[in-house]
């Protein structure tokens, strides 16, 4: 009975280090190089209609200010849903940033673009 019990706690704790990590670990990855994009989502748009860093890893952040949106960028690696942060490595180009997450009427035209030089 004893072993039971140790097993099941050694599993509970196990669970709840693994859980805790969620999308703070791309924020304790940043370094200085890392460049940071903050696009803010509400109903049918982004806070901006173009996003500018230079090439190489960039952070990328989404918060919702209204409504419940997610982000995919064309052509990169890059998915999030809700709040949330992803970090990448991109090289110099324009790619477009959609809304992922069906927001209504105005969905469809619900972009942006991240600009890499």
């Amino acid at each position: 009975m004893h072993k039971i019990l140790v097993t099941l706690l050694l599993l509970a704790l196990m669970l709840i280090a693994s859980c805790g990590s969620g999308n703070n670990a791309a924020e304790e990855e940043i370094n200085e190089e890392t460049e940071i994009v903050n696009i803010q989502a509400s109903n049918w748009e982004f806070d901006q209609e173009a996003y500018t860093v230079s090439a190489g890893e960039i952070a990328v952040h989404l918060s919702n200010e209204e409504g419940y949106h997610g982000i995919e960028v064309e052509g990169t690696d890059i998915s999030i849903d809700g709040d949330g942060s992803m970090i990448t490595t991109l090289e110099a180009g324009e790619y477009v940033i959609r809304c992922s997450i069906p927001c209504g009427e105005g969905h469809n035209d619900m972009t942006a673009t991240l600009i890499v030089q």
